[in-house]
């Protein structure tokens, strides 16, 4: 069994897929090929926002957003402490300093009562300027922005919403990728959209801010004046290295349209297979608040106090399931922060679901044939 099907995906899609690559191939226009903006309109319009701006992968797109922001040395960036590494190391990269906040021990996602005390306790301590929050949609679930935005406001903070796993999720029928000042994605293979590769995308209202951003996507080149012939060769900022390829954007043009078309519908058909077959097992499944939709980027449980995650594991593989834990350790106990401020955290919540969560096979593509296998074996392995 495949954690995540791409190869089933691919099988589906092959027809269409075969044909963009080949389209990209003969037309030899692999670098800003007409394919990326085609892609960039759609997906600005789809999630709601004036500009899309893609870029080579979900990191760059958060590093490209600090830098837009102006995140130095002395800025207080605050970022869930239950979230993949980068949501932290990109501020830390611009030298600002990542303070670690706690997470919704049901959700995954940054808790904003945690948020407010975080930040108040920043600002009556007067070491660093609380300049901006980096918000996860994790797992597919946009993170409470409703009450994120409020702290924000209250506070004078920007916002980044960091959609990598989101993408497609919606909060009232409003988009994920939609609700910060700046929003983000990755279409890393395994993300709710994904490339045959890397890839990101950069979400913003802001004219002056998309202006600045496709700047620093391509070494700083000077973008207000491009019908000059030599606007490409006037760098006119330090910048970046980072589009989407053509061949990828191509490849995500016909991903997109079964992604709206079916995938959604049918990845949250295939998550309610596993919350009905595994309730009242004692595990901790995921919840969906009213009002919010997952896109579902894994299905991820929590195992009861005292259960051997590990043997576990080894009880699925033995069926031939994979399983995957996202993630074993806090933000603020990895190593790149050792000795430093961000390394300072009350995070109990995030160390507990570091310990006892565990991520099943999920896709759009999953049979409730197959669903049913892993929850006859899951049961078996809790006993």
């Amino acid at each position: 069994m495949q954690f995540r099907d791409l190869p089933k995906q691919y099988e589906v899609l092959k027809e269409k897929i075969d044909a963009a690559m080949i389209e990209v191939a003969s037309s030899a226009r692999f670098i800003s090929g007409p394919q990326v903006k085609e892609l960039e309109q759609a997906l600005a319009e789809y999630v709601g926002v004036k500009h899309c701006i893609t870029c080579a992968n979900g990191t760059d797109a958060i590093t490209i957003a600090m830098r837009v922001w102006g995140v130095g040395k002395g800025d207080a960036i605050f970022v869930p402490d239950f979230t993949f590494f980068s949501s932290g190391e990109c501020p830390a990269e611009e030298d600002g300093t990542p303070i670690y906040v706690d997470v919704d021990e049901n959700t995954y996602n940054l808790d904003p009562v945690k948020l407010e005390e975080a930040v108040k306790k920043v600002i009556a301590e007067g070491k660093y300027n609380a300049k901006a929050v980096v918000a996860v949609d994790l797992f597919g679930l946009p993170a409470d922005y409703l009450a994120i935005k409020e702290v924000c406001d209250k506070y004078g903070l920007l916002l980044l919403e960091d959609g990598a796993q989101g993408f497609g999720g919606s909060i009232g029928g409003k988009l994920a990728c939609s609700f910060g000042d700046i929003s983000t994605t990755s279409f890393f293979p395994a993300k709710p959209l994904g490339c045959y590769g890397d890839g990101g995308a950069i979400f913003t209202d802001n004219d002056e801010w998309a202006i600045l951003i496709r700047s620093l996507c391509v070494h700083g080149k000077d973008t207000g004046n491009l019908n000059d012939p030599n606007a490409k060769y006037n760098n006119i900022r330090l910048g970046f290295n980072s589009r989407l390829d053509t061949l990828q954007a191509a490849i995500l043009l016909p991903k997109f349209k079964a992604f709206v078309d079916y995938e959604l519908a049918d990845i949250n058909k295939v998550a309610g297979w596993y919350t009905d077959g595994l309730k009242d097992t004692g595990l901790v499944l995921p919840i969906i608040k009213d009002g919010f939709y997952s896109s579902w980027a894994q299905y991820t449980i929590q195992l009861p106090e005292g259960v051997d995650r590990t043997a576990v594991q080894a009880k699925l593989k033995e069926a031939d399931i994979p399983s995957m834990v996202y993630y074993p350790k806090p933000m603020h106990q990895q190593g790149a922060f050792a000795g430093t401020d961000s390394a300072i955290a009350d995070c109990h919540v995030t160390e507990r679901l570091c310990a006892t969560v565990l991520s099943l096979p999920l896709d759009p593509y999953k049979t409730k044939e197959e669903i049913d296998f892993v929850v006859a074996v899951m049961k078996k392995a809790l006993v």
